[in-house]
């Protein structure tokens, strides 16, 4: 690894950022490691672009959104900071700019600060985070990617004498993946270490890929063609939200299921209703589809399927779970990382016996 001007002048990152030793890495080497995304064509991805093409529209505009990315590190240099460069940013009136457009930095698996990005961001934006206590001792990092902004360049820039080491992997060796509506993508999480997975993956020490598709996660068979030959550790799903009829979920749910099953006999498989405290009428009435697929597979002997009831996933939240009635806010999804949380916990026990 080196700094990334020495490697080509025309990488060099301009920066307005008072530190007069401050040396900027492309987390693309070692011994930085990208989580949850991938860079392909000069854009940091969910999925390749042909097969989001294979998909729909919808999902081409949205698999370039790094929601569920992370950078892990391990330093000792008193501040961490970032130099980022968007194809597009997400904003929107109900969802906080530090989550759909912002960076959020651990240290420890405990919360440190927020890269708030500017209110008038267009292209790029850069910031610094300074730790409040100086230490010579290595700082496990993990920079959270935003959930609805396309990344292109992203640069860490540390103390010019600071020591730079590997994170130790996550406890899982596969990702658990996700896959759902914009609730999955993060939508609408004050900042990215607060969407239920990143919540989760703190807990346990999971990695995980998500693959939330915001309005367009429909249970398409070329997704689920791609996502069974995904190396997993588990499976989580729930589109209803995205479902136009409930002839649509009928047509897909169980056929989603039964594609990635095949595939993979022994794969734990989560699957949920969508998250409502208060279901609407047409929620309460594709809720019986979602069942279904579930009472058939324990019906024919599987082992490895679980249902979780919307209901439960805003238990702790209940009616003031949403920013809008249907998108989580930070305490909702933080009750929805405790019901999915704990039901991956009861897989890892079992895994582990």
């Amino acid at each position: 690894m080196s700094n990334i001007e020495k490697i080509d002048k025309n990488f060099k990152v301009e920066t307005k950022i008072q530190k007069d030793d401050i040396v900027f890495y492309n987390p693309l080497e070692k011994p930085f490691k990208i989580y949850g995304i991938f860079k392909e064509d000069g854009h940091f991805k969910r999925i390749p672009t042909n097969v989001a093409e294979s998909v729909s529209d919808g999902v081409v505009r949205l698999h370039k959104d790094t929601a569920g990315g992370r950078i892990r590190f391990k330093t000792n240099s008193d501040y961490v900071a970032i130099s980022a460069k968007y194809n597009r940013t997400g904003k929107m009136p109900h969802f906080a700019l530090t989550g759909s457009v912002g960076f959020d930095l651990y240290a420890d698996n405990v919360y440190t600060a927020t890269f708030v990005p500017p209110f008038d961001i267009e292209d790029s934006y850069e910031s610094v985070i300074d730790f409040k206590i100086k230490t010579e001792n290595m700082r496990d990092i993990t920079i959270n990617f935003p959930l609805y902004s396309c990344i292109d360049e992203i640069y860490i820039g540390l103390s010019k004498n600071a020591k730079i080491e590997e994170s130790a992997p996550y406890k899982n060796k596969k990702p658990v993946v996700y896959y759902g509506s914009s609730i999955t993508q993060g939508g609408c999480a004050s900042r990215p270490g607060n969407s239920y997975q990143a919540v989760i993956s703190r807990r346990l020490d999971l990695d995980y890929i998500n693959l939330g598709f915001s309005g367009n996660a429909k249970g398409e068979d070329e997704m689920a063609d791609y996502i069974k030959n995904l190396d997993m550790e588990i499976f989580v799903y729930d589109y209803d939200h995205n479902a136009p009829t409930k002839e649509h979920l009928e047509k897909t749910h169980e056929r989603m299921f039964k594609i990635i099953r095949e595939k993979n006999p022994a794969l734990p498989i989560i699957m949920m209703t969508r998250p409502q405290y208060n279901p609407t009428p047409f929620a309460k009435e594709l809720k019986p589809v979602i069942e279904k697929t579930y009472n058939n597979a324990i019906n024919s002997g599987d082992k490895n399927v679980y249902l979780i009831d919307g209901t439960c996933l805003m238990e702790i939240a209940k009616g003031d779970g949403t920013v809008d009635g249907a998108h989580p806010n930070d305490l909702g999804f933080f009750s929805m990382a405790k019901a999915v949380g704990d039901v991956i916990e009861e897989i890892i026990k079992k895994t582990d016996v």
